[in-house]
């Protein structure tokens, strides 16, 4: 039989993860979020620092009320199988939830944040985590993007993956979808149009790509219209990530 420990390794591993449609998380705040949000766990690993404090002694025996197995494991052995720094002696077996293009609710004006070969996982799920906070209904990644269990992804995303429709799909897909739900296509790109305040009448796509290689010409070809943001004399770009967020607040204000 395959030990917890083997698995662990294993799922740190893109081709693990997809062979397994399992994932991981770790640390405490990520690990209380995906309690919080019913998140299924598989196992567990802990160690004697999770139940050092309060906190970590209340996750731990939420833990093994929730898990069907909770392994125990020295402080230095779990941070050797640990994908960050400080995991705070708990690592998670989770099967994340799965969603499709039917289960983000645009609404009459909700506004989708659509991501084009964002390569970088901490870009990916701070983003992500911004849609969520901000109100947007939800994310589509396309080829290229970030590996929505990524445990970067999820870490960046604070939770919020385990909450906000996030999917991935190929670009025709999502086109066809975003066509038959009527929806806006706001191309982020250098030299469009300040986003307009003028209330909107249909749900919006705001699609953001590489920060190297822009948009692709599918997506641009499919644009409705083509925003950006404003910059001081002398300034390049934003960050991906600071750019989407700036321009999601902008169109969801009037939603």
């Amino acid at each position: 039989m395959q030990s917890l420990e083997t698995l662990v390794r294993d799922l740190k591993l893109k081709r693990g993860r997809e062979r397994r449609g399992l994932a991981l998380a770790e640390g405490v705040r990520l690990v209380e979020e995906v309690l919080a949000a019913g998140v299924q766990v598989r196992a567990a690993l802990i160690s004697p620092a999770l139940e050092a404090t309060p906190r970590g002694a209340a996750l731990a025996a939420s833990l093994r009320a929730r898990a069907p197995k909770v392994e125990s494991l020295g402080d230095r052995e779990l941070a050797e199988l640990a994908a960050t720094e400080h995991p705070q002696g708990v690592i998670v077996v989770i099967e994340p939830k799965r969603f499709a293009l039917a289960d983000i609710p645009l609404g009459n004006k909700g506004v989708v944040l659509v991501l084009d070969a964002v390569q970088d996982p901490g870009n990916v799920g701070t983003m992500i985590r911004t849609a969520h906070g901000l109100g947007a209904a939800g994310v589509i990644t396309l080829p290229g993007t970030a590996e929505l269990t990524n445990p970067k992804v999820l870490r960046a995303s604070m939770g919020a993956a385990f909450r906000l429709p996030a999917v991935p799909a190929p670009a025709d897909e999502a086109l066809g979808w975003l066509a038959k739900n009527g929806v806006e296509i706001w191309a982020a790109e250098a030299g469009g149009e300040v986003v307009p305040r003028a209330m909107r009448r249909a749900p919006c796509a705001l699609v953001v790509g590489n920060e190297g290689a822009g948009l692709s010409p599918q997506l641009l070809k499919a644009a409705t219209r083509r925003v950006a943001i404003p910059l001081a004399a002398g300034a390049e770009s934003l960050n991906v990530g600071v750019a989407a967020g700036i321009l999601l607040y902008e169109a969801l204000r009037d939603a």
